[in-house]
């Protein structure tokens, strides 16, 4: 969940500076250009509470543990302190209660792709489990990864202030700094990663699976479930293998859901290294503490079932309330729901733009897998100033 492709290669300053330690000073990386993807132009505008679908009557109380969650990393932003020490006050059983106090201390601002349309791709994630070994055997044979000591990452930001935020995903090859490897050379042995093995899993595509949702659960052979979650990433964008199914016409579109593929899979043994390798994105881990209530988005707070949502954070900023008018997955009943911001995913990108974090256990699966709808979104900003990014 919790990455992007960044900026072209521009890192003359930087690399030489991190690179110095080890090499000789060059004239110049020689290194690929990459393709540089713009922030969306989001749209925000104005809105009332009236035009949120079900707001008057909607049970607002079980999304108000997801708001003080995301207090925890927004109390020190000057325009949510005074939100943040506000709700703190109001009692988390009263729905009433809450609905006034939003409308008190905050704005709804219609979100708006580029183009002014109001509706966009609402999919969903959860938190998957494994069946592994801290050990390789035969049964388990698929590596999961710490991240590799000899990939380097660059902040562009201090030689160019236009990337702030954007990093570098590299690694030294003698003089020169090189884009990180791909999927199939890491899978191929590539990197710095043999000892680096935190968990062997039996199934590949469940694998891929988990890199995808960003964070699981490794059952051992005791019974004992281990939490992972998203350490870092190799610095390629996403791919999606589903789209690629639907392109070669192995699926139809609909059919091209994460149980749709995981069918292909099975059906397909000799083709399934192939497909995965479509995604040059490689996801790596570390082990989460045993008390964690539940997976760290990106916000650094751990996720509410049901009231989490990932973002693009250059479209919607992280920690803020979200509301979200969709429907449920493969169906047209409604969905409305206030929800929280509080992740990110490589492949959400866009102004409307959402993943619905459905939690964990195979309803959730389900649910996450079936989910493409379209929807709209609200997000809130604090009274007294004008929306702005973190």
């Amino acid at each position: 969940m919790m990455f992007e492709q960044n900026k072209g290669w521009l890192l003359l300053g930087m690399s030489l500076l991190l690179a110095a330690c080890k090499t000789p000073p060059v004239v110049a990386p020689v290194i690929p250009p990459v393709a540089v993807v713009p922030a969306p132009a989001v749209q925000y505008t104005p809105s009332k509470w009236a035009m949120l679908p079900d707001w008057a009557t909607l049970d607002l109380t079980p999304s108000w543990a997801a708001l003080l969650q995301s207090c925890r990393a927004l109390k020190t932003k000057p325009q949510w302190q005074p939100v943040c020490a506000g709700a703190e006050q109001v009692d988390k059983h009263d729905s009433a209660a809450q609905r006034a106090f939003y409308e008190d201390k905050l704005t709804p601002y219609q979100v708006f792709n580029p183009d002014g349309t109001e509706q966009g791709m609402i999919t969903g994630y959860y938190e998957p489990l494994l069946k592994g070994s801290r050990a390789r055997s035969e049964r388990f044979r698929y590596p999961l990864y710490a991240a590799p000591e000899d990939m380097l990452e660059i902040d562009l930001s201090d030689a160019y202030p236009e990337l702030k935020g954007k990093r570098l995903r590299g690694r030294l090859q003698g003089k020169r700094v090189l884009p990180y490897f791909k999927r199939a050379e890491i899978d191929a042995g590539a990197g710095a990663l043999q000892g680096r093995e935190l968990f062997w899993v039996d199934n590949a595509v469940e694998l891929f699976f988990l890199q995808i949702q960003g964070s699981g659960r490794i059952e051992l052979a005791d019974g004992q479930q281990v939490k992972v979650g998203y350490a870092e990433q190799n610095g390629y964008p996403y791919v999606s293998i589903g789209k690629k199914l639907v392109e070669a016409g192995e699926l139809k579109l609909e059919e091209a859901s994460m149980q749709g593929i995981k069918s292909w899979g099975e059906k397909h043994p000799d083709k399934l290294t192939a497909l995965l390798e479509l995604n040059p994105s490689y996801v790596f881990f570390r082990e989460l503490p045993e008390n964690l209530s539940a997976p760290l988005g990106a916000l650094g707070v751990p996720l509410t079932n049901e009231y989490s949502i990932a973002v693009d954070p250059r479209a919607i900023p992280l920690g803020s309330p979200v509301f979200l008018a969709t429907t449920q997955p493969n169906s047209e009943t409604p969905l409305n729901r206030l929800m929280l911001a509080q992740d990110t995913g490589g492949a959400i990108k866009g102004a409307v733009r959402a993943d619905f974090f459905w939690g964990f256990g195979e309803t959730a699966a389900l649910q996450a897998g079936r989910m493409k709808q379209q929807g709209r979104m609200w997000v809130l900003f604090p009274k007294g100033g004008e929306p702005v990014l973190n």
